[in-house]
């Protein structure tokens, strides 16, 4: 087994070539992988621009409404403090207190909220204004006597 020079040739010819052709078919597939890696970069950067506008968009819209609901405590505060709001608030504080003892005390509560429902609906038609219309229309004496008259009768009357 004698090499000879034109062997070794041989031998070498053919890793060169083999090397040659490896290297013509990873040119290819390099290239390949090339192009699918710009269009990724294309995609990534087209969903970024996309997400960004959005991202910008959802940062202004929060700013505007942060401005708007410092505006709108800035008002509540402003309207709290005008004369007579915190009176109306206690009021309100004592009404609620006052009705939840009224229904957690026995006897005289049932008779109390029933009484109270009844003025609140007075009032609210008096809001409304249906009675104040009747109060002007017919005589003061006739509005507050809207319950019929009991005609008191004695014995002599039955006989």
């Amino acid at each position: 087994m004698e090499l000879s020079y034109l062997g070794i040739l041989l031998i070498i010819a053919s890793f060169v070539v083999g090397w040659f052709l490896s290297y013509v078919k990873s040119r290819f597939e390099v290239g390949k992988y090339k192009k699918e890696l710009k269009d990724f970069q294309e995609h990534l950067n087209r969903q970024m621009k996309i997400t960004g506008e959005g991202s910008r968009n959802l940062e202004a819209d929060l700013e505007k409404l942060r401005k708007e609901n410092e505006n709108l405590r800035i008002s509540v505060k402003t309207l709290g403090q005008k004369p007579g709001r915190a009176e109306v608030r206690l009021l309100n504080i004592y009404d609620g207190a006052l009705r939840k003892m009224m229904l957690n005390a026995p006897g005289f509560s049932g008779a109390w909220e029933a009484s109270l429902q009844e003025a609140e609906r007075e009032y609210e038609e008096n809001e409304k204004g249906f009675k104040s219309i009747i109060k002007k229309v017919f005589s003061p004496s006739l509005a507050h006597n809207t319950e019929p008259k009991k005609i008191e009768q004695t014995k002599e009357g039955f006989n």
